[in-house]
């Protein structure tokens, strides 16, 4: 469903086509055909392959990957951090590491090219933004290879930490890992359809049939007409006051190195006058749960406090301005109607700064003097045209063939699926 809403959207066919034929699967192709479901057309994209019985591990999938001449670095990046995520999760439910994890159904050839056409799909489409409404599981039990579990599926559940569900009233499983995997990797933010100029609309069908609703993924492309600088974290925290000030930094590292967009530590007095730090993480709500293991397995907490935020920000990129002492890297970031700024990097600035035995603040000053806004684009912001934001939004709905169920309501009492 997912590389059918996207096709349907205007994603190159051949471009998908070849990055698939370059993964080197015999026998393999996509058959694309427009179908209705319900009342309404949509793309259908089946994945013909001959019968296959060995299981694949993550370093079996890494290696096609790697091998596939025709995906950029980007594309191959994608699509392994998806493949990563639903190997961590298959490990976490089956209590083994991520390498002795052997796929079942996301290592069948059909959830390979799902993956990695989503991946080629989504780099092409190039949004700025993706913005999803939040998913359905679906209801009752569903058979797998390891029996019969009720839906949604353990390995579903660990990748929709943090995730907003929805509930919809149907008896199948409208959410698979390898949908839960896709939207956790591309998705920016969940919620109500942005503000935004439409101007593509795609339908990706998928395989079952229901009586109530149009089995559909439906993505929005267009460019948004609001500045995208407002979007919500999430906030950790939890109080300690029997852990040492090395494993509070050695656990801020690991936080940092897994995704945490900020962490800190306070010092406060608990009860008895006891001292203590808050110890706080900034994330990205998709990656609420991975950082909550690493707080109860490095500091030994009993409870973390979760809420989340609307935070106002500097929309953002990387950028290198040339010294006299050489290039140093740093990011610009502006907002709407506003001057774009250049923040130099520690690191960059640091490591200039010893190679040439030149004090650090003399660095920052000369990469900040370095910096010209681009003259290219709006005198306003100093900042490229591409800083208007390309929002994407997509409509889901999810079977057990690998689709999403996104329920959203028209007002001529059509249910058409999930919005992203």
């Amino acid at each position: 469903m997912t590389l059918g809403a996207l096709l349907d959207a205007g994603v190159d066919e051949a471009a998908i086509r070849a990055g698939i034929a370059s993964l080197d699967l015999p026998d393999v192709r996509l058959e694309i055909n427009e179908v209705m479901k319900g009342d309404f057309r949509a793309k259908h994209v089946r994945v013909v392959h001959p019968e296959q019985h060995a299981h694949r591990h993550l370093s079996d999938i890494v290696t096609l990957i790697d091998n596939a001449s025709a995906l950029t670095e980007s594309q191959r990046a994608l699509a392994k951090r998806i493949f990563h995520d639903v190997a961590a999760a298959e490990a976490k439910v089956h209590g083994a590491t991520v390498e002795q994890v052997h796929f079942h159904e996301v290592g069948a050839i059909d959830s390979i090219v799902d993956i990695v056409g989503a991946a080629i799909g989504f780099d092409l489409l190039g949004a700025d933004r993706v913005v999803s409404s939040p998913l359905p599981t679906g209801r009752g039990q569903i058979r797998i290879a390891h029996g019969i579990c009720t839906v949604p599926a353990p390995g579903t559940a660990e990748l929709l930490k943090g995730i907003p569900l929805v509930d919809v009233p149907i008896e199948a499983e409208l959410t698979t890992p390898t949908g839960a995997a896709i939207v956790a990797n591309v998705v920016d933010h969940f919620g109500a359809l942005p503000e935004m100029q439409i101007e593509n609309v795609g339908y990706g069908a998928g395989t079952k049939d229901f009586p109530e609703r149009a089995n559909l993924l439906r993505i929005f492309v267009g460019m948004a007409t609001a500045t995208p600088d407002v979007d919500y974290v999430s906030i950790l925290e939890t109080n300690l006051d029997d852990v040492s000030g090395e494993v509070i930094g050695y656990t801020k590292q690991k936080l940092f190195d897994a995704g945490a967009l900020d962490v800190y530590s306070t010092p406060v007095q608990m009860k008895k006058d006891r001292p203590a730090v808050v110890l706080s993480v900034i994330c990205r709500p998709a990656d609420r749960g991975a950082l909550e293991s690493i707080l109860f397995a490095e500091t030994g907490t009993f409870g973390i406090r979760h809420h989340v935020l609307e935070r106002s920000k500097r929309a953002r990129e990387l950028h290198e301005v040339a010294t006299i002492w050489g290039t140093v890297r740093g990011k610009i970031g502006w907002r709407h109607g506003e001057p774009a700024i250049f923040t130099p990097e520690f690191d960059s600035c640091a490591k200039i700064a010893e190679q040439n035995g030149v004090p650090l603040r003399d660095v920052y000053r000369a990469a900040e003097s370095a910096y010209q806004p681009q003259t290219s684009t709006s005198p306003a912001t100093g900042k490229p045209d591409h800083a208007h934001d390309h929002s994407h939004s997509h409509d889901h709905t999810h079977d057990h063939d690998h689709t999403h169920d996104h329920s959203h309501d028209h007002d001529h009492g059509h249910d058409h699926g999930h919005d992203h």
